[in-house]
């Protein structure tokens, strides 16, 4: 072992760490270093041992001349190996010891030869030179086998796919999944033969059914909320032994015909186009509304909803059957302060509007018919919208939508789409009249009704 005495060495060990100095004794058992260095920091002593059993790897750096003066001691230090570094080597440092001073002086990697196993040419780790770039050393060699794990070369271009593809069993993979299906999909593939899209439901969704209100006798037919509240129809008798108790209670006619027109006002103002029609900015689009109204109840509700959609902007037009009849008087004074107009002749109304309200009749078993507004309105492109209609429709008109209060009646088709008004009952009310109600409305004040198909 005394040839290698004075060679530069590099000593990883089990536990301390690696250790860089000068061989200046050797043995089979140990070697001693002068001028040692462990992981890149100098020793205390001059002179270490280290024993062969602690040793993991030793590397020969180079031949030292040692002189009197003056000691260089290379040390390997490790690098680690970062994002955009193409090789994790080590970086020498060549340290000078002079008057008690350390110097420290980088040189450049250790280059480690990698052989490559399809070639005699030798690839290093590190960057590679121009010469090798343009030669093509590293595209073809070293990055196919890195990604490979072999080089292209290798790899047979004559692949049969079609071969192969029908090494593959598709009806046997498709009956194993169909085989793992729960019972109620088998059932539903087999019901419907149909292929669905991604964005259809295979199963078959029928909202639920829930019935919290209840009539005395259910001779008429039922609708249905979007939540699937059950609303029966009741008879006019039933309703107006229902207005009945409701006057006697303190809800009288005047309070009714204010929630009813507020409620037809909000419901209006949807219908128009909502904030993108009343809007501050939006002044030279301002909507139009004519209001038709008998000599009724259901005609003071026109009007009042004609004044609460007068506050909020909207041109107004009231035309009155009869303007001197009793039930519109108190209604009509306060219109008239909106010093919005009114009309009687059925010429003067005008073509270009955005929304009629219907409140021309009540529900008795023969509703009179106004031709000359039945043809007007008819004529006129705009939506129709009833208040309180009778139950086989205002006559001569067709009409969109219904407002109703309360509880509906059993509406034809004439009346078109049937919208229910909370008109804030107590529900001793309608205990008094042998009516079991919880109130479907929930944080709404006017619901859509459909007519229910189950029954």
């Amino acid at each position: 072992m005394s040839h290698w005495v004075g060679f530069m060495v590099s000593v990883e060990t089990e536990l301390k760490g690696t250790y860089q100095g000068i061989i200046s004794n050797a043995t089979g058992s140990q070697i001693m270093l002068a001028k040692p260095f462990c992981n890149g920091i100098p020793c205390n002593s001059s002179e270490i041992t280290i024993s062969a059993e602690d040793i993991t790897n030793l590397r020969l750096i180079e031949k030292q001349e040692c002189s009197s003066g003056e000691s260089t001691v290379t040390v390997a230090k490790p690098i680690p190996k970062r994002a955009g570094r193409t090789y994790s080597g080590s970086e020498i440092i060549s340290v000078s010891k002079s008057n008690g001073t350390y110097n420290y002086i980088k040189s450049k990697p250790v280059d480690i030869e990698y052989k490559s196993p399809y070639n005699d040419s030798s690839f290093k780790f590190g960057t590679p030179n121009k010469r090798d770039k343009s030669k093509g050393k590293w595209n073809k060699g070293w990055k196919d086998e890195l990604c490979f794990g072999s080089p292209l070369e290798n790899i047979s271009k004559d692949f049969d796919f079609e071969k192969n593809l029908a090494l593959f069993d598709k009806q046997a993979i498709w009956d194993e999944i169909n085989s793992q299906k729960p019972d109620i999909v088998k059932q539903t593939d087999k019901k419907n033969g149909n292929k669905y899209r991604h964005d259809e439901n295979i199963l078959t969704t029928v909202p639920t059914i829930y019935r919290q209100i209840t009539v005395p006798k259910q001779e008429f037919c039922e609708y249905v909320t979007d939540d699937g509240l059950i609303i029966p129809s009741i008879s006019r008798s039933l309703r107006n032994k229902l207005w009945y108790t409701a006057d006697a209670c303190g809800l009288s006619w005047d309070r009714r015909i204010e929630l009813m027109g507020r409620a037809a006002a909000e419901m209006s103002l949807q219908l128009i186009g909502g904030g993108h029609r009343l809007n501050p900015h939006n002044t030279h689009q301002c909507p139009t509304i004519v209001v038709l109204c008998g000599c009724n109840r259901q005609g003071a509700m026109g009007i009042n909803a004609a004044r609460h959609l007068a506050s909020h902007g909207v041109n107004t037009i009231v035309y009155a059957v009869n303007g001197n009849a009793v039930e519109l008087q108190q209604e009509l004074a306060l219109y008239k302060l909106t010093k919005n107009k009114i009309i009687s002749a059925v010429s003067k109304l005008p073509q270009l509007i955005d929304l009629i309200i219907v409140s021309l009749c009540e529900d008795t078993d023969n509703p009179p018919c106004y031709t000359e507004l039945a043809d007007w309105t008819n004529s006129n492109k705009a939506v129709v919208l009833a208040l309180d209609p009778p139950s086989s429709g205002t006559p001569g008109i067709v009409t969109k939508f219904s407002l109703v209060p309360v509880l509906p009646l059993a509406h034809s088709s004439e009346n078109g789409k049937i919208y229910l008004c909370n008109l804030g009952f107590p529900t001793q009310i309608f205990y008094e009249v042998g009516i079991k109600y919880k109130s479907p409305f929930g944080s709404k004040f006017v619901i859509p009704l459909h007519l229910n198909d189950e029954v």
